[in-house]
């Protein structure tokens, strides 16, 4: 199917990708009828013109009833979410975006939505086959035997049985996109929820403009990690919903680096180098996590492309100019 004659709903669209989302498919001639977010309007991440942008708690039944209303299909990205900081101090918050998913997927079936897209995570992933820095990418299989991250993850790995279901009982045709690690401009990159390259490029920013040249780095720095540049995010994420694939998938970069490799980079963009301090006590999740690609290329001829240089580069200056902002109100200017 194509999107160019359907009526499309965003939930989740006050955060970071969700805004990003509205924003490419409203570029790209969709016709976005409504965004949907629990934050006040004021406090999106970024809000497009001609669409209805509806506050709303999506973990009620009734709310999602009336967000299906008129639409054909769904994007899914509403959950409460942030980066390994939150997400292990925060399970059961985590978890109760169950109840978005699930009242989302019974509103849509009562409503005959056509096409329902559900935004999974690498979450899902078996945590055993993440303890090696040198990790094997991630094939979609690896989900199972299920050990995924305690909270988030489960709260993921469910959500995507019930998009099977959903399909399989009800005919509700579900896209499921595992998102790895997605980072850019117009994101979060203070207080707690951000990820690690928008806290590193904010600890990069901070040090150099303080002349304080220290970084507190989260684990011992050997971590491995893919990140997702946000373009290729919701790319992705259209050609996934639009796609006659049935399974969940992963969406993300396969160029992996350490997270001392993404200090280096942010360090380079800075033109200068930081005494490293390691918080061995801080969350740090997995040793190693990359995404195997293969599945993505054989079905769309297709992976995400934008390498970690380039995104990292448009991220670091985007935070550069909020830092320097916060520093200016801070100080009265």
């Amino acid at each position: 199917m194509k999107l160019n004659n359907e009526k499309v709903i965003v939930c989740g669209a006050g955060g970071f990708i969700g805004g990003h989302l509205v924003k490419r498919l409203l570029d790209d001639g969709i016709d976005v009828i409504r965004a949907l977010d629990i934050k006040p309007l004021h406090e999106w991440y970024q809000a497009s013109e001609g669409v209805e942008n509806v506050e709303a708690d999506l973990k009620s039944l009734e709310a999602c009833e009336s967000a299906v209303d008129g639409a054909t299909v769904v994007f899914n990205l509403a959950a409460d979410m942030g980066g390994m900081g939150f997400i292990e101090n925060n399970k059961a918050l985590c978890m109760l975006s169950v109840l978005t998913n699930t009242h989302l997927l019974m509103a849509s079936k009562e409503a005959g939505i056509t096409r329902y897209f559900f935004s999974s995570s690498a979450c899902v992933y078996n945590g055993d086959k993440q303890r090696d820095a040198n990790v094997t990418p991630l094939k979609e299989s690896d989900a199972y035997p299920a050990l995924a991250e305690d909270g988030y993850g489960w709260e993921k790995l469910f959500s995507e049985r019930m998009c099977r279901h959903f399909e399989e009982d009800f005919g509700l045709q579900c896209r499921v996109a595992r998102y790895h690690n997605v980072y850019g401009p117009l994101g979060t990159w203070t207080g707690g929820r951000e990820k690690a390259p928008a806290a590193i490029c904010r600890k990069v920013w901070e040090a150099k403009l303080s002349g304080r040249h220290e970084i507190e780095i989260w684990g011992d720095g050997n971590q491995t990690r893919s990140f997702m540049y946000i373009d290729d995010c919701t790319m992705g994420s259209r050609m996934i919903l639009e796609s006659e694939i049935h399974e969940p998938i992963n969406l993300g970069s396969s160029e992996m680096v350490t997270i001392n490799q993404l200090v280096d980079l942010a360090e380079e963009f800075a033109g200068i180098k930081l005494k490293r301090n390691y918080n061995l006590s801080a969350p740090k999740g997995v040793n190693g996590r990359n995404s195997d690609n293969t599945l993505i290329q054989q079905y769309l001829g297709w992976e995400p492309s934008t390498s970690l240089r380039e995104g990292l580069r448009k991220t670091y200056d985007w935070i550069g100019e909020q830092v320097e902002v916060a520093l200016s109100v801070s100080s009265g200017d």
